[in-house]
């Protein structure tokens, strides 16, 4: 009797498994249209210096501060937070839309620690999983309550902006922005293009320290793009990466910010620790939309929290933690300021140290823009053969598209570096 049943349903089995297509060649080839992706250019650009065994390598690929010894840093601010938080860190979880504290502190430091809108309550803010989350967030509710709208990013731009907004299915736009011949801001192009755009169009604008070409506006310049937004009735929707690692000054990277508000606009901020206090891993950041009035911004709020619900459901404890205790220390808050400005220093003194290297080398081109240019990356006008060849003949490693990371540069290095270059552009 049992084996007459065991039978029965290894016979229904099989009938079931033919009926619905389903064997045993079908369930493995589940997959198998699935190719490796694409390599990340930055992640690749690390994996082959790696690789090389050269001891005159190196890498100014890399988006992540080192020091003068080419070494990753902790700020002594981060370490002083960590010291105070060991031990006494339960594991709970926090809220959907993270730290009280920290989003509190971190929209002081783009709106203006005394800012209206934060007294009165009309900015939606939570914490994200540092700027790309935010990103992210901000593209899946833009599709969510817009769907038939559009996102306007500049030529060039980060890479993964692109992701983030193709991958919420919102339909890109690009807008002119970087200028090949002058290595600067192609600005009468960029406005241009805002006065083309149909109005109410969304743009996604880089705070400062613009990733990858480190060109920024003037504040007159960014004066006039918030007056043609203002008659468009266009939405900006700012990228800050960078605060306070561009110039060293938080405020006056957060210039442009605070024109547009100055102008009215209802903007919307991705913000991010990763650069400025060096905590990367941790993955700290905020997104903050600015609303009608305390009603709009509570319903706004709870918007972003649904989506950021079936993401991650919360974001992490640690780091967060650590933001709010170096920005809601006063003596915290006075070290990391001074670290940060160290930070900025230092990638401001490597530019000013590459340029002159190349003038002494006797270079018939200008590098004027090297120092022009400001916060991590130098966009080079290097072309990409002039790269495949610092890479093959000097074991220099960078993307292809000529960004160097300045942060890769050192005292060290600075000299090699700019031989290098200055042989492969001979012939320019």
């Amino acid at each position: 009797m049992a084996l007459q049943a065991t039978i029965s349903r290894k016979v229904l089995n099989q009938k079931s498994l033919r009926c619905f297509g389903i064997g045993a060649r079908s369930i493995s080839s589940w997959w198998k249209s699935v190719e490796p992706a694409p390599k990340d250019p930055i992640l690749g650009v690390t994996e082959a210096f790696l690789a090389d065994p050269s001891p005159n390598k190196v890498n100014v690929g890399v988006g992540a501060y080192r020091d003068d010894n080419g070494k990753p840093v902790v700020l002594e601010c981060v370490r002083e937070a960590e010291r105070r938080i060991a031990g006494n860190l339960n594991m709970e979880y926090l809220p959907m839309g993270g730290s009280i504290k920290m989003v509190e502190e971190t929209l002081k430091l783009a709106y203006g620690e005394n800012s209206d809108l934060i007294k009165d309550k009309r900015i939606a803010a939570i914490q994200s999983l540092s700027g790309t989350g935010a990103c992210r967030i901000f593209a899946d509710f833009q599709k969510r309550f817009l769907p038939e709208s559009q996102i306007y990013i500049p030529v060039p731009t980060w890479a993964n902006h692109h992701n983030i907004w193709r991958d919420a299915q919102v339909p890109q736009r690009t807008y002119h922005y970087y200028h090949p011949e002058s290595k600067g801001l192609d600005f009468s192009a960029l406005m241009d293009d805002i006065k083309n755009a149909p109005n109410g169009s969304f743009f996604l604008l880089h705070a400062c320290a613009h990733n990858p070409t480190g060109v920024d506006p003037t504040e007159e310049q960014w004066r006039e793009i918030s007056y043609q937004f203002k008659v468009k009735g266009h939405f900006a929707f700012f990228d800050m990466a960078y605060q306070g690692f561009a110039s060293g000054d938080p405020e006056r990277d957060a210039k442009s910010i605070r024109i547009f508000l100055e102008d009215g606009h209802h903007i919307g901020i991705a913000q991010s620790y990763a650069k400025n206090m060096g905590l990367y891993g941790q993955r700290v950041g905020c997104l903050s939309v600015v609303c009608e009035d305390e009603n709009q911004a509570v319903a706004v709020k709870s918007q972003l929290q649904q989506l950021a619900r079936p993401m991650y459901s919360n974001p992490p404890i640690h780091g967060a933690l650590v933001v709010s205790i170096i920005l809601g220390d006063p003596d915290l808050k006075k070290l990391w300021l001074k670290e940060v400005k160290v930070m900025a220093d230092r990638i401001i003194g490597m530019r000013t140290a590459l340029r002159e290297s190349l003038e002494k080398l006797g270079s018939p081109l200008s590098w004027e823009h090297i120092t022009k240019q400001i916060g991590m990356f130098c966009y080079s006008g290097l072309t990409p053969e002039q790269v495949d060849r610092l890479t093959s003949e000097y074991h220099i490693y960078m993307t292809r598209n000529g960004r160097i990371s300045m942060a890769g540069v050192t005292t060290g290095n600075v000299s090699y570096l700019a031989n290098a270059i200055h042989e492969v552009t001979k012939s320019v």
